[in-house]
């Protein structure tokens, strides 16, 4: 080969089974980027990175560095997923979803998995997200999750576990269409004879469900994307949702709620609207109901959605389905739901609301991934193998102030992808985000977001932290399986 390849000296390597040696769905794409040099190689990616620019495709950094408007870093080489992989992949998603969907309304329901004892009561009454307030109020049609992000990543075997869910405003997916778009135009060599399932049909499939639960009697229902604005860290994929939509794209203060119906304001007076695929949390939708200091959201919001007269997508009150306190106990919630085994495992996970796990997690931090329950974009967390006797010492403090506030992993040497570091190819950790979309059915999208950590040994993905991400491809058939 014309190009260095490393590949990972432990855990799955995507791209290689030895080396030198491709699997079966990269020899095509191995082979075309061994025709290009290090110059042309270089010359292209600085193409992608002015392309980024050109289309605003950035997010922003909080922190240290807050408010710092970055370019999402794009590495070209593809991940590649089989047509049979991914039907095993797609069962276990459409049976994740369709269980987290059914717990959320019976948790604000009937309660049943409480009263038997699947999750503890006590657990989901202290959880941040668990909105008593809407304890009987259920949104049109059961559906708590509209849109749900599952984060999924490889162990060292390559059998993929399900890592986290996300259940009330998962991003990356315009992430996922521009990607697509950019390899496309940068890299169209990489597609030719692999039949890669397209991805650039998400807004309809979005709109098409956001449309199927939208108030009855709504023949031509009004769809909105209501946004925290532009200083919103996910602006970008906001407003290109909107536009690829053609739909709305509105903020609290466009918004009015009177005698329970909800309009906005426009150059030609007020117009009703049927359904919000809202990307502001909860805390800040409505100022009457939850934080009555929030100049984002739009008062009586809730009350509107409580009389069945706007849906909010996804509903109030669906983070409890993704806290990582209520994780370790999914398994059961899908054998309790739907009678099945899981088709998706997931990591076995130490909570620090038992006795024995917390006290095995505080004699083991250095062995460990302990994660705040409350935790996100990769703040509030230890990785012990990689950590400091320092940070692991500062870190035991706050753990055992409350280690009810805590969960904990062994560290999952989860797969690497072959990633161009600039001087040649190097294996890079990754994850997945496929996209799960609820409405007249449950349907996934083929792929979803590869996060890489750009840096070398690093495990953390998140962008916050300096990660990037990488376009996925489903290929079409069964051919070149690995």
């Amino acid at each position: 080969m014309a190009n260095q390849w490393q590949i990972a000296d432990k855990g799955w390597d995507e791209g290689f089974a030895a080396p030198g040696s491709p699997r079966g769905p990269y020899r095509e794409v191995v082979g075309v980027l061994d025709a290009f040099d290090h110059a042309e190689i270089q010359r292209r990616e600085q193409l992608q990175r002015i392309s980024l620019v050109n289309q605003g495709i950035t997010f922003t950094v909080y922190g240290e560095e807050e408010g710092v408007e970055r370019v999402f870093p794009f590495d070209f080489v593809p991940r590649i997923i089989t047509a049979n992989e991914w039907a095993t992949l797609e069962a276990g998603l459409l049976q994740r979803v369709q269980a987290i969907n059914l717990f959320l309304v019976d948790v604000y329901g009937e309660q049943r998995c409480l009263h038997e004892g699947i999750v503890p009561w006590e657990l989901v009454f202290s959880r941040p997200d668990f909105r008593r307030e809407l304890v009987g109020v259920l949104p049109r049609l059961g559906v708590f999750t509209h849109v749900a992000g599952i984060d999924l990543l490889r162990d060292e075997n390559g059998d993929w576990l399900v890592l986290e869910d996300n259940c009330r405003c998962p991003s990356g997916v315009s992430y996922v269409i521009e990607n697509r778009g950019l390899l496309t135009r940068v890299f169209p060599g990489l597609f030719r004879g692999q039949g890669v399932r397209p991805v650039d049909h998400y807004p309809q499939m979005l709109l098409e469900s956001l449309r199927h639960v939208a108030p009855r009697g709504r023949e031509r229902p009004v769809v909105a994307v209501l946004s925290p604005g532009a200083s919103n860290s996910a602006w970008f994929e906001h407003s290109f949702l909107a536009r690829e939509m053609s739909v709305p794209l509105v903020e609290g203060r466009d918004l009015i709620v009177e005698d329970d119906q909800v309009s906005m304001r426009t150059t030609a007076g007020r117009q009703r609207v049927d359904v919000l695929y809202r990307r502001i949390d909860d805390a800040f939708l409505d100022p009457v109901v939850f934080n009555s200091d929030s100049v984002l959201g739009v008062p009586g919001l809730v009350h509107a959605a409580r009389a069945g007269n706007i849906t909010l997508a996804n509903a109030p009150g669906a983070g409890v389905a993704d806290d990582k306190a209520v994780y370790p106990f999914f398994p059961e919630i899908i054998r309790f739901f739907l009678d099945e085994e899981p088709l998706l495992p997931q990591v076995p996970t130490f909570s620090g609301r038992r006795s024995d796990d917390a006290r095995f997690i505080a004699d083991n931090l250095a062995e460990l991934v302990v994660k705040r329950c409350d935790g996100a974009g990769g703040y509030g967390m230890l990785v012990g193998p990689t950590s400091t006797a320092a940070e692991i010492a500062d870190f035991k403090v706050g753990f055992e102030a409350a280690p009810g506030d805590f969960i904990a992993q062994h560290l999952v040497e989860f797969s690497s992808h072959p990633t161009w570091t600039g001087n040649g190819f190097a294996p890079r950790h990754v994850d997945l985000r496929p996209f799960v979309l609820c409405g007249e059915s449950i349907r996934v999208l083929p792929g979803g977001l590869t996060r890489v950590a750009l840096q070398e040994g690093s495990y953390v993905v998140n962008s916050s932290q300096g990660g990037g991400s990488k376009d996925t491809w489903v290929l079409a058939d069964s051919g070149g399986d690995q």
